[in-house]
């Protein structure tokens, strides 16, 4: 039998966790998951439904957006304030698994699931995230493992809220108990590629309280594109999130580009040498030679394992066509 706390605060959810070995519960559609499939043992769980402070959106006065981890998923994709601020985020929001899930699911909960690898999820196998010593996925069945390859484990990070948030600069915040003051961190810092036992650096007991998002960019242009291997309800082999700044009219040309990408390595990455090539690019035009010489380099960050080398040119044409979506260059 598992154990479940429910805590009002946070400070008593911090309490509930420090040192006892309990894993926090957020919407919990991944780690119920977790535990039918013997991911997890059966650790006791702090839920953290109940702690009202990590819900919700908080609009600062100089127009930019704290939100709260335990805010749900279909939130960010319903809220008029974050589609208008935030665009590339509230696109992504909207496209997530199911609406069934988008109701139950959280954005900090997104941000810190578990990969989808299914030697993971098989208790047959043991891998580094489970006590081993070795990536069966490496040598076996990897058709939708990482191009860029960063490390030992070759399942790339699921969370699309990434991807999102580290296109619009996002800081998280985190906490725990003790005499240490809350941290705030940027969101590309709860991930290391290189460590294959975890899908997150967070330690044991420690808990994302909130995603700080920057002033908005008036004007912005973004686009959100996924590609998958069905239209509905699944995970993206390749996603790209971009967002141009083109003046407060959005007409003008590129100042400042961020091209994020997801599905491709064990982190969400940022693509500065595409970014850099942006700047100067017209809307309502396909992008120049620059960017298109960067998109063609994009197979130098590529070290594809033997079935995931049609992920090259997947991400070169999933970036492509992101770009052009946030340009608004006219579709044949």
């Amino acid at each position: 039998m598992i154990t479940v706390t429910r805590p009002a605060t946070l400070d008593e959810a911090l309490s509930g966790l420090d040192g006892t070995g309990a894993l926090p519960r957020a919407g919990g559609t991944d780690l119920t998951a977790c535990l039918g499939s013997g991911v997890i043992g059966s650790a006791p769980v702090v839920d953290l439904s109940g702690v009202g402070e990590l819900r919700g959106v908080d609009w600062l006065p100089d127009g930019s957006a704290r939100v709260g981890a335990l805010t749900g998923v279909g939130e960010l994709a319903g809220d008029p304030g974050l589609a208008d601020a935030y665009p590339a985020l509230a696109a992504v929001a909207r496209v997530l698994a199911t609406p069934q899930v988008r109701d139950a699911a959280t954005l900090g909960g997104n941000l810190l699931q578990r990969n989808r690898c299914w030697y993971l999820r098989n208790p047959a196998f043991d891998c580094f995230q489970t006590g081993g010593d070795s990536c069966p996925a490496r040598s076996g069945d990897h058709l939708y493992g990482v191009v860029v390859d960063q490390g030992p484990c070759v399942a790339p990070h699921p969370s699309s809220l990434a991807v999102a948030l580290l296109a619009h600069d996002a800081t998280v915040l985190v906490a725990g108990a003790g005499p240490a003051q809350p941290e705030e961190r940027p969101v590309a810092d709860l991930y290391d590629g290189a460590d294959p036992a975890r899908d997150h650096v967070l330690a044991p007991g420690r808990v994302l309280v909130s995603v700080s998002l920057p002033v908005p960019v008036r004007g912005e242009r973004s686009s959100h594109r996924r590609a998958t291997g069905r239209s509905r309800s699944e995970w993206p082999l390749v996603e790209a999130v971009a967002r141009l700044d083109c003046g407060v009219d959005g007409a003008g040309p590129v100042t400042r580009a961020a091209v994020a990408v997801g599905g491709v390595a064990r982190t969400p990455l940022r693509l500065p040498g595409v970014e850099a090539a942006l700047v100067g690019a017209l809307p309502g035009r396909a992008p120049g030679p620059e960017a298109e010489d960067a998109l063609a380099d994009l197979a130098s960050l590529c070290s594809p394992l033997p079935s995931t080398g049609y992920k090259v040119d997947l991400l070169r044409a999933t970036v492509r066509d992101v770009l052009e979506r946030a340009l608004g260059v006219p579709r044949s």
